[in-house]
């Protein structure tokens, strides 16, 4: 059934807009395996100048689903008894013991891998409908959380099977370029080679891939294609069938989770999609999810990478040729991490930046001045804040002082309106407005909003002497700080206070 649905799919491409996932990590696990899939199948381009004719002529994907029609049904069976589909076969004899519900193949519900830690909610064996728990197995292989399995490691296959190593993707963010169509989607995303073997993981216990042991912490293994890359086996995951109302084993009602793929990863050939940034003390790693920085706000990295040429995906989309009109905007920037808080998900983070071919020097601009103008405003707030609590608390207990600014200070909800009129700002210069006559507008909106954001701080203030004092200094304070001499040239259109 899953591969009549792929074929099927394929052979669709062109006229599907997109592929969606429950979450965005689910999104991305499902177009991985996608690309796995046609560099199994030989479909792809196997040069950058054949990438740029796949992408500019539409070449099909329809040889995928030829392909996957010639495929053995047995395959791609999710509950093969000894070479099921994207799981370890050789964790059979424990399932029943050291098994838990579903609930554990779902990051978003599993909470952390400690394997001591009082997890309820992990007992219940509630079915998860088998196309589900494909999907979700799926994201787990590619974003699974690093940790500790519930899974005896002596009892079972070796002590290391408890180590759950962060995924591939996990820890970073994921960048995919979203076109037109989802044939369109995938073109874009194939990296050119001409390199073989065509490796596809389908199980764990058959094909050419030497897999590790779990007696002991192995040396991550060499990458055997792009076929390999994409579905590589994050996750040593078993599942268990339970049978439907109709007889037919559509459902999951336990899994059992261990540590899988370890992969010696070559940033230049593995990393194509990476926007290499550095940390605070000078580190130079992927562009990583961060709890206190919205993924938009790092649109401009993107931009610059594909105005630099910065390689991988980003050089091949600065060769896109530009295209006039609306119809231009070929393609969206798809940025996706998973924020976590040691080994326990948090959320998804994710970000669609508009991307018109020819227009990466004006979007970085417009995304770069755009942050500048937020963070100025985000300074001011913060300023107004400081200023209405040196009025409210003349004398204040050092303890408190955190809790108190914090009254005022509506940095929070700037922030989180501020994403639209970017958004906005990024979609009219993608459609080729002028960013410097849009910088106005998108100016005038911010302050307008924090504005009144920073009057709903102060409306819990009495109406007394002091309440009107204090809302005196914040505004003054706020007014005052758009319009000092730090203040990004794009202010100067504010006269008097005025927008």
């Amino acid at each position: 059934m899953l591969a009549l649905n792929l074929v099927d799919l394929f052979r669709r491409a062109e006229s599907l807009r997109d592929i969606d996932g429950a979450t965005p990590g689910e999104k991305v696990a499902l177009i991985e395996f996608l690309l796995a899939l046609c560099y199994a199948s030989g479909t792809h381009p196997s040069s950058p100048g054949e990438w740029d004719r796949w992408v500019g002529e539409g070449a099909s994907l329809e040889g995928v689903g030829t392909w996957l029609a010639g495929q053995s049904d047995e395959d791609w069976n999710l509950f093969h008894p000894t070479r099921p589909l994207g799981q370890n076969a050789l964790l059979a004899p424990f399932l029943e013991e050291y098994g838990t519900g579903p609930a554990q193949l779902v990051i978003e519900r599993a909470g952390d891998y400690a394997q001591f830690a009082d997890h309820h909610h992990l007992d219940h064996e509630a079915p998860l409908p088998a196309a589900e728990a494909f999907r979700v197995m799926l994201t787990q292989h590619c974003f699974g959380l690093s940790g500790r399995a519930r899974i005896s490691g002596k009892a079972t296959l070796g002590p290391a099977i408890t180590n759950l190593a962060t995924g591939r993707l996990g820890g970073r963010v994921r960048v995919l370029a979203l076109g037109r169509t989802l044939g369109h989607t995938l073109r874009l995303n194939l990296t050119p080679t001409a390199d073989e073997p065509r490796v596809l993981n389908l199980t764990w216990t058959e094909g050419p891939i030497q897999r590790r042991s779990f007696t002991a912490k192995p040396p991550p293994r060499p990458v055997a294609g792009f076929a390999d890359l994409h579905s590589s086996l994050g996750r040593s995951v078993l599942l268990r069938p339970k049978a439907g109302l109709d007889g037919e084993r559509a459902a999951v009602d336990r899994v059992l989770i261990g540590a899988g793929e370890l992969l010696d990863l070559d940033p230049a050939v593995h990393l194509q999609d990476a926007v290499i940034s550095e940390t605070r003390t000078g580190v130079s790693k992927p562009l990583w999810p961060s709890p206190t920085r919205d993924l938009w706000r790092e649109a401009h990295a993107l931009y610059a990478a594909v105005e630099k040429r910065a390689g991988g995906l980003y050089a091949r989309l600065a060769r896109l040729p530009k295209e006039q009109g609306r119809h231009g905007r070929s393609c969206d920037l798809l940025a996706v991490g998973l924020l976590a808080n040691k080994t326990a998900a948090t959320c998804w983070v994710t970000s669609v930046s508009p991307f018109a071919p020819g227009r990466a020097s004006e979007l970085h601009r417009a995304s770069e001045r755009g942050s500048a103008v937020a963070e100025h405003i985000a300074r001011s707030l913060d300023s107004a804040a400081f200023a209405a609590w040196k009025v409210a608390y003349p004398n204040p207990k050092p303890a408190d002082k955190k809790n108190q600014i914090a009254r005022f200070d509506a940095r929070g909800e700037q922030w989180k309106a501020t994403e639209h009129p970017f958004h906005t700002l990024l979609d009219d210069v993608a459609d080729g407005a002028d960013v410097a006559e849009c910088m106005p507008g998108y100016v005038e909106w911010l302050v307008e909003m924090a504005r009144k954001f920073l009057d709903k701080r102060l409306d819990s203030l009495p109406p007394n002497g002091q309440g009107l004092q204090v809302r005196a200094a914040a505004r003054a304070r706020f007014e005052q700080e758009l319009l000092s001499p730090r203040a990004p040239k794009e202010f100067a259109t504010l006269v008097d206070g005025e927008a």
